[in-house]
């Protein structure tokens, strides 16, 4: 199949870069991606102050190391913790606040609300939420609060695979996550979601699907990162995986033909979580999408301490989200072991990003930082700040 770079790539041709192996052409795929960014959104790099609000959560995703299952040391940040943190944010200039947690019913409506109209009146910061999936009653009122962004990663378009390892909350059905992006996107929000790359029982087909479905959804914010298997839950633990997939196997879904390269190393076609396979699929959301911003994670730096953010910048990268969250916490929101950033200060973090990304020729952007793609949907004659 001739190998083709631009907006429309089928999925077909998609998965043809997903599975390339030589070197000169994996190279061109990335220098693309790196010219594509520049030309539609800049050598800008946004940061967001992630705030980590609570490790409660009302589910038991498989993966997950702050499922309801658990028996961990739980927190919530106070009304005054998250706004010092806000207060660092607006004097570091990253002009946005991301505001992430578990499904926690204590983070209800009144409250989150009444935090948002604070931060917008002291702060003038832009508001990412990422609470996970919560009531379209609570997603208005949150964006007449003054809201901005959501982002809700949808983590794979199999949706069987979705299923079997994110089981519904308590009490509640299993909910279509791609219907839910179409209202957060109706409900006026900047609409984020992404994948994690290497679930175990993904397959390279799965993955180009998803990246399709980037483009169907038209995404303003893309964040993707390699699944990093927690020992303390039952997707980290190879005996469980097994009966996973057996599982999965009577609900009509082939998985011992793909399952995770580290339990069943004889696997071809199953998606490696490690960080090629993470850039490309970078590279390849930022081609489909040019003007979308696109993070590199802290699952990346997580993987590579040394460059790792700086390579997800390179190929395709214009975001990256310095954690604010206070210290006490960091290590007990572990969603996966050996977080990045967890034993280091928000200034250390900071002083670190700026020195990276000028050592690439890049500089922090200035301003909110909103989705060009967003500003064009709405009509916006703003120019991307600078």
């Amino acid at each position: 199949m001739t190998l083709s770079l631009n907006q429309d790539m089928t999925a077909a041709e998609i998965e043809t870069w997903l599975v390339e192996t030589s070197p000169d052409k994996i190279l061109l795929l990335l220098r693309h991606a790196d010219n594509t960014r520049r030309h539609y959104v800049g050598d800008a790099v946004w940061f967001r102050g992630l705030v980590e609000l609570s490790n409660y959560c009302r589910r038991n995703c498989l993966y997950c190391g702050v499922r309801a299952a658990r028996r961990i040391e739980r927190y919530r940040m106070t009304r005054d913790e998250i706004l010092e943190s806000a207060q660092k944010a607006h004097e570091w200039n990253f002009g946005t606040l991301v505001m992430q947690a578990g499904e926690d019913s204590a983070l209800d409506e009144e409250f989150v609300a009444d935090l948002i109209v604070e931060i917008k009146e002291r702060f003038e910061l832009a508001i990412t939420l990422s609470l996970g999936e919560r009531t379209e009653h609570e997603w208005a009122r949150w964006k007449e609060a003054g809201a901005d962004r959501y982002l809700l990663r949808f983590e794979t378009s199999n949706r069987q695979l979705f299923h079997a390892i994110h089981p519904p909350a308590p009490n509640s059905s299993p909910q279509d996550r791609v219907a839910l992006l179409r209202r957060l996107r109706d409900l006026g929000y900047e609409v984020g979601s992404g994948v994690m790359i290497g679930i175990p029982g993904q397959s390279f087909s799965d993955l180009a699907q998803d990246l399709a479905l980037f483009r169907e959804l038209d995404l303003d914010m893309i964040g993707c990162g390699p699944f990093l298997p927690h020992s303390s839950t039952p997707l980290g633990r190879v005996e469980l995986i097994d009966g996973l997939l057996h599982s999965q196997e009577a609900n009509g879904l082939n998985v011992r033909s793909k399952v995770d390269r580290f339990c069943f190393p004889a696997a071809e076609r199953q998606v490696p979580n490690d960080l090629a396979t993470t850039f490309k699929v970078l590279a390849l959301s930022r081609i489909i999408l040019p003007n979308a911003n696109i993070p590199s994670t802290t699952a990346i730096a997580t993987l590579d301490g040394q460059k790792g953010r700086q390579s997800g910048l390179e190929c395709g990268g214009n975001v990256i989200m310095p954690n604010l969250t206070p210290m006490k916490y960091r290590k007990l929101y572990e969603i996966y072991p050996n977080k990045s950033g967890t034993g280091e200060s928000a200034e250390t973090t900071v002083a670190t990003a700026l020195k990276q990304i000028g050592e690439i020729g890049r500089f922090q952007g200035v301003g909110s930082g909103s989705s060009p793609r967003f500003l064009e949907r709405n009509g916006s004659n703003r120019k991307t700040e600078r």
